[in-house]
């Protein structure tokens, strides 16, 4: 890994404003602030894109390398490899084309995923309120005079399962949530490396 790639990704970790914990939001059940969209100005170091620049990033050999490098599974060491080569061959109006491709499918990509938490965290306050309810019930027949002992430990199962699962999700949502800040990341680190390669055209 370069110098260069080492302080770009060390500095992706602390420098994105959009990682501060905010105000509570019932449909946002993440530690960090919710963020609906990046913006190309926060993300990028560089000069403003023109129209020509804007113009060819609807190609389809630059959004084609654009997804590329905004693929999670491409390492960013072959990332820099691949946008150094990818300068040496095109000019300052392709350089910058090719950050407005990849940054369209990461944006994509991010909006994608914070949908799903989204619906994610709906689910879990419904089954939430299923065992709320179910606990209810429980109480119910535990206070009876003649009580149905078939029926309570019918319940006290159905409460049992609801809140593994429920729980089970929880841990999963933990995960789930990193993921729009790792390609926040990915955005920023990808950004500085293609504007220090726009710097040498």
């Amino acid at each position: 890994m370069t110098r260069l790639l080492k302080l770009i990704v060390a500095f992706s970790l602390i420098a994105l404003p959009v990682q501060a914990a905010g105000p509570a939001d019932p449909d946002w059940p993440c530690i960090q602030r919710r963020q609906p969209a990046l913006s190309v100005a926060q993300i990028w170091p560089g000069p403003p894109a023109g129209k020509e620049a804007q113009a060819l990033a609807e190609t389809p050999e630059i959004r084609t390398f654009g997804a590329e490098l905004a693929a999670r599974r491409m390492p960013l060491a072959e990332a820099e490899a691949k946008i150094a080569d990818f300068a040496a061959r095109h000019s300052a109006d392709e350089m910058q084309a090719l950050f407005l491709a990849t940054f369209e499918r990461i944006q994509s990509s991010r909006a994608r995923v914070m949908e799903g938490i989204t619906r994610y965290a709906h689910k879990q306050a419904r089954l939430d309120q299923a065992i709320n309810e179910q606990r209810r019930s429980f109480d119910q027949l535990m206070a009876a005079d003649e009580k149905d002992f078939d029926r309570i430990d019918k319940v006290e199962a159905e409460i049992d399962w609801s809140t593994r699962i429920f729980l089970d999700r929880q841990q999963s949502l933990t995960y789930v949530c990193e993921t729009p800040v790792i390609l926040e990341q990915r955005a920023f680190a990808l950004a500085r490396l293609m504007a220090a390669a726009l710097k040498g055209l």
